[in-house]
Formats: C-alpha cells, sequence, structure tokens
C-alpha cells in the first residue's frame, strides 16, 4: 500500500516522471464483498500532475453527480485501487473563503480567518464507482485518505493542514459515511454562493461537516476567543430539540408508509409518533434518556438497513458520542421498565382485547456468533429450522377482530448457563442473581399468569406451537377460564375411544406383570388423518390477507396419550382436529373446548395463532427485531419492549387509517 507520493518529487519544483498511460476501458463487473476480506488489498495513489489524473477526471466527471470542474489552485487527487482496478476517486483543495456555521465553529474573526485558511482543506469530492458495493467501504476511504493527506499535503505544498471540512448534498445523501468516519456535523450552509465578487442565493443549502487534524486546532490558528460564543442550550432544552429535529426526517419504512394510505395520515405520522412515544415519558428522570427512547424507535421505524445502535445513532443523533450513549441507554442507563411494559400493554389492552381474543405462545430464535451474548447455545432456532448458535426469546401474543400485538416476553437460558463454569459469563451479561433454570413452557406459565393477573386483556383462548401442545404440565397447568389450542406432531399417539386398563396376564416367562396397561393400543393421529372412513368436510376458516381461507376438515373426540402419564389417571376427552390446506399440507391440532362446541368455532380456533407469526414477520422485516448487538440480559429485553412498541405505533397508524376510511365512506 503506498505511504507517501508515488512518483518522485523535490520539495522545490516537481520532477515527473514519464507519465502512465490512461487505462482505455474500466473493468465493471460488478464487486460486491466485506471490506475486512479485501482491506489489505486497497492502494491508494497520488494521480495529480501524473498521466493518472486524466483517469481520475474521467471517472468523476461520467459518475459523480456534480461533474468535473477543472481545479484551479492547491489540490490533490485520489485514486484508489483493489487489485490493480480502480474502485473509488477522492480529491481535497482550498476551503471556501467563508462558511457561516464553519466559522462560528471555529470561532475566528475575519482578520484570523484571512490568515490561517491554508490550514483548512475541503474534500470536494468523494466517488465510489456504481458497481463496488462493499458495506463501510466509504468511511473506511476517508479515514484512508486522510492518513495520506497529512503527508502529502505539506511536501507538495508546504502548508500543515489543522482542519478538514465538507459539504453534503442533504437532499441526496445522510453523511453517514462522514459521521462514521467521526466528522462533525456542525449546521448547514446559507444558501448563498460566491459569483464574481457578489454573493447569491441559490437555497441549496448542504450539511457541513468539519473534521479537526489536530486537538488544538484553535490554537494553532490563532483564535483569540474574544468573539461571542454559541448559546449553550439547557440539558433538557438540548434534547428535546434534537427530537424535534428526529421527528421531521422522512425516513420512514417503506411498510409505514404504505399502511397510511390516507394522505392526511402521512403528513401527521411525526405529530403521532410525538403523542403516542411521549406516553413513556415519565419512565425516565431525565430529558437525554427521553431523547434516546425517541432516536431508538424512531430509528426501528426508519428505512436503515441495519436497525441496530451504530446505524441508529448516527441518522438521529447529531452527537460524534451518539452511539455509545445509546449502547448505554439500552444497557445501564436507569428507566423504570416495568412502568413502561404497564404503559404498553395498556395501550395495547385499550385497542385490542376482546372477550373472544386469544393469548399466544410461541418462541423466536436468533441466530448469533460467538459465546459471550447472554443466553447463547446451540439449540434449535426455528427461523432457520435447525440447530445453530443462537439465542431464544418466550413470547406472549394476542390476537381478535379487533388486531394483533406481542404483549410480553423473556429470554430462555439454556441450563448449563447456570453452571459454575459461566457465572464470569452470568455477571459479564448482567444476568440478575436470582435467575434460576426454567424450561420454555414454565417461562410461558409464568408469563401467561402475569397477563391473567393484570386483567388487561381478555380472551377465551390460549393458543401454542407443538412445544407447548406436547408439554402435558403445561397443558394441565392452563387456568380453567381458558380453553387451549394446541398444535401436536404428526405421531401423536391417541386413542379414539375410552381406554381401559389392566394388569396383563403373566404369559409364562420372566417377570409377573404389576403395571396395568391399557386394553387396546394407540395410533398416530396421522393414521386418523389417513382413515377413509372419516370423511374430509371442507370447511371455512376465516378472512386471510388474500381473501376467504377454506380447509379440509376432520374433527372428532379422542383420548391423549402422553409418554409419561401413568394408567391410573382418570382420562378426559379431546377434540382432534385436523386441517389440510388447499396445498396439501396436514397440520393437527387438540383441544379441550366443550365437546358441545360447533366445529366453526374450532375453525375459527385454529386461524387466531398465526397473527404471531406475522407479528414476527414483521418486527424482523420492518422493525429489526434480529438486528441488535447486545450481550447483555438488561439491553436484550429493552430491545424487545421497543420492538413491541414500535409494532404498536404501527398498530396506531392502521386504525387511524380504518377510522378515516369509516368517516369517508
Amino acid at each position: 500500500m503506498a505511504t507517501g507520493i508515488p512518483l518522485s518529487l523535490k520539495l522545490k519544483g516537481f520532477v515527473i516522471m514519464e507519465p502512465r498511460n490512461v487505462i482505455p476501458s474500466i473493468d465493471d463487473t460488478p464487486l460486491v464483498e466485506e471490506i475486512f476480506k479485501i482491506k489489505s488489498a486497497l492502494r491508494i495513489e497520488l494521480v495529480n500532475r501524473t498521466g493518472l489524473e486524466a483517469l481520475w477526471n474521467q471517472l468523476v466527471k461520467l459518475y459523480h453527480y456534480l461533474g468535473y470542474n477543472k481545479t484551479i489552485g492547491a489540490r490533490v487527487k485520489y485514486l484508489v485501487w483493489f487489485n490493480e482496478r480502480p474502485i473509488a476517486a477522492i480529491s481535497y483543495n482550498q476551503a471556501s473563503y467563508r462558511v457561516g456555521v464553519r466559522d462560528t465553529f471555529i470561532d475566528w474573526n475575519d482578520e484570523e480567518r484571512k490568515k490561517y485558511l491554508p490550514h483548512v482543506l475541503n474534500n470536494n469530492r468523494l466517488l465510489i464507482l456504481p458497481w463496488v458495493h462493499v458495506k463501510n467501504l466509504a468511511s473506511h476511504l476517508i479515514a484512508l485518505s486522510i492518513k495520506h493527506l497529512k503527508h502529502d499535503w505539506p511536501l507538495l505544498y508546504g502548508v500543515e493542514p489543522y482542519l478538514l471540512e465538507t459539504f453534503v448534498d442533504q437532499d441526496k445523501y445522510k453523511g453517514t459515511c462522514y459521521r462514521a468516519a467521526n466528522w462533525h456535523y456542525v449546521g448547514e450552509t446559507s444558501g448563498f454562493g460566491k459569483v464574481g465578487i457578489t454573493y447569491q442565493y441559490h437555497g441549496n443549502k448542504k450539511g457541513v461537516y468539519l473534521y479537526p487534524l489536530k486537538k488544538n486546532y484553535k490554537q494553532l490558528m490563532g483564535c483569540t476567543g474574544r468573539h461571542k460564543p454559541l448559546r449553550v442550550l439547557k440539558k433538557s432544552n438540548k434534547y428535546l430539540e434534537m427530537v424535534s429535529m428526529q421527528l421531521q426526517k422522512n425516513t420512514w419504512h417503506e411498510g409505514i408508509l404504505e399502511e397510511a394510505k390516507v394522505p392526511d395520515i402521512i403528513d401527521k405520522l411525526p405529530e403521532m409518533f410525538n403523542n403516542y412515544i411521549n406516553r413513556f415519558a415519565d419512565c425516565f428522570k431525565r430529558a437525554e434518556p427521553i431523547a434516546n427512547l425517541y432516536a431508538y424507535t424512531r430509528g426501528l421505524l426508519s428505512n436503515l438497513e441495519r436497525k441496530s445502535v451504530g446505524p441508529i445513532a448516527l441518522e438521529f443523533i447529531d452527537n460524534p458520542r451518539g452511539p455509545r450513549n445509546l449502547q448505554n441507554f439500552m444497557k445501564n442507563a436507569q428507566w423504570d421498565e416495568e412502568k413502561a411494559i404497564k404503559i404498553y400493554q395498556e395501550g395495547l389492552s385499550e385497542r385490542i382485547s376482546d372477550d373472544e381474543g386469544m393469548l399466544t405462545v410461541d418462541e423466536s430464535g436468533f441466530v448469533k456468533k460467538g459465546k459471550h451474548s447472554v443466553g447463547v447455545a446451540r439449540q434449535y432456532c426455528g427461523s432457520v429450522g435447525k440447530v445453530e448458535n443462537s439465542q431464544v426469546g418466550v413470547f406472549v401474543g394476542y390476537s381478535g377482530h379487533k388486531g394483533y400485538g406481542l404483549i410480553s416476553t423473556q429470554l430462555f437460558m439454556p441450563e448449563k448457563w447456570f453452571g459454575e463454569d459461566y457465572t464470569q459469563r452470568r455477571q459479564d451479561c448482567a444476568v440478575p442473581d436470582e435467575l434460576t433454570f426454567r424450561t420454555k413452557p414454565q417461562i410461558a406459565l409464568d408469563l401467561i399468569r402475569k397477563i391473567e393477573e393484570s386483567e388487561l386483556f381478555k380472551a377465551k383462548w390460549i393458543g401454542m406451537d407443538c412445544l407447548y401442545g406436547n408439554s402435558k404440565e403445561f397443558l394441565d397447568a392452563i387456568s380453567d377460564k381458558y380453553w387451549y389450542f394446541a398444535d401436536i406432531h404428526n405421531n401423536t399417539q391417541v386413542w379414539r375411544t375410552q381406554p381401559t386398563f389392566k394388569v396383563p396376564e403373566y404369559k409364562g416367562r420372566g417377570p409377573r406383570p404389576t403395571i396395568m396397561a391399557a386394553t387396546t393400543p394407540t395410533e398416530h393421529v396421522s393414521k386418523i388423518a389417513g382413515d377413509e372412513t372419516i370423511p374430509w368436510v371442507k370447511m371455512y376458516l376465516g378472512e386471510g390477507s388474500k381473501g376467504p381461507i377454506h380447509s379440509d376438515i376432520k374433527c372428532l373426540q379422542i383420548y391423549r396419550a402422553f409418554a409419561k402419564e401413568t394408567c391410573e389417571v382418570p382420562r378426559k376427552s379431546c377434540w382432534l382436529f385436523i386441517r389440510r390446506s388447499e396445498e396439501g399440507v396436514i397440520r393437527y391440532s387438540i383441544s379441550n373446548a366443550p365437546v358441545d362446541i360447533p366445529t366453526s368455532e374450532l375453525c375459527k380456533a385454529s386461524l387466531m395463532r398465526w397473527p404471531i407469526e406475522q407479528c414476527f414477520n414483521e418486527a424482523k422485516d420492518e422493525l429489526g427485531m434480529d438486528h441488535y448487538e447486545f450481550r447483555s440480559w438488561t439491553a436484550w429485553h429493552r430491545h424487545m419492549l421497543l420492538v413491541s412498541i414500535a409494532s404498536s405505533f404501527l398498530l396506531e397508524i392502521r386504525l387511524q387509517v380504518i377510522d378515516k376510511k369509516k368517516v369517508r365512506s
């Protein structure tokens, strides 16, 4: 990798080597790679006053949105190569004479600016060729070019640079790469441009970013500090002002804009969001965490490609320490989480609770690398359908005719995490000292009991997948006020009729039998599905997103056989509900609903569990549920709470749209 000027130079008068030929054609094969895989192969080369300057000019003219204008005066131009292939072009020249927010930030007077302006340089072009797709490449190249600039500019022009500036067209770009490279956003240009010896207003305001090359740049540039300082806002006002700026950013996720189809709803999104999040303000004692709450939740609802702390902070917090502060907000900051959960649940209950509703139990897995994140282990991960290094959360959701949402969650901690060899890891991840190992069904029961005690969510049903449907302890512990509708595996053993038990007769060999056994054998539920003597009945289940849903149904009373159940336990019949979709997929469920319940009610219940899958899909596809990069117990649960809060805001939009449509119709 080049460490200086690639051509021989003398301090007094340049001696130019024979120009290199300009490459007649450019390799525009897409370059899609991870930055860490190509860093070592990158080479940056100073090309002004060489034969390659024409190539730099050509690339910028063709591919930079500002094009190429001949630069007069001191400048440096860099080409970045990857395996002898140009992938980027960067240049610096002399700084703009007058920039209001920059001059205020430096705090110099006219005489000081005139004398020391040569020590300020402008990054006037940054181009990554359009077929290069390497995440985080831009910020890496900015840092790399600065390293070379500090060497090359004094060598070429005899002046040491103290400060860099650049202007970002905020209608086209967000300045993310500069923020990531630790440049400071200081405000906007005034919208005036120099024409001849005067300034004319063009209205194209640009964001101004500064990067100090010297920590003591103000002293080096002779700033006296005699000028009126910037007005310092009170802390509370400062953060409230930042919140106001966040709300105005038009970076809503496209799925949210699709939800808000009514034009006046779209216009009111910032106000709606402000009013919605403001409900949680009393959960915090200071203004800074409130602003972080706004920023993080707004980030989850944004169109950011990656919704983790870093990208959210860079987009919504104008502070170089934003990522660190937001990380601390999620991990260590003081806020009343129990109160926040209560406010969230009360709001959700008010909108969707219904006597005919269903509490739904499910889990969601999150693939994770490494072994230091809380609860991570090799375990079954439903999101990838196999055993994988992952974390798994147990969730309870709710669905009814008014809507659906996630109510509560808890991270499942594998049993090995409670061993002595994990003591330090538990401390590092802030696992509560009182926490002990519990199975997923035990965690789910505790969550359901808390919901029942809150009396916020009325429900007739509890829905669950096979993990919970196969747990006799879980099913037996469910309150009598609910009926369960539980999925089971196709090899679940049942009897079609009431089984009887007796001690088998002695066959003359071996020990005499003493344990009672069923007089009739069990059978797999899949055998019942294939029994042609029980006909399939075409039934309407309900309305789906694509219209009416119909399935072939077999519904009959059976007696469940649990492997660990003793024969003395009285048998209770339950419903076996088999449904075959139009695509031929067969699903099996059981229910303890009354014997006289209409089949249509079971059909309705069979559809009510699936909205929790929709919750997970929306939360992962639109709200960054699986984008977190936290290791601690606290941060994991706070992230899931804020994802649920963001999801509930989507419900607010849907309900507003429905109300508007009703009024207009």
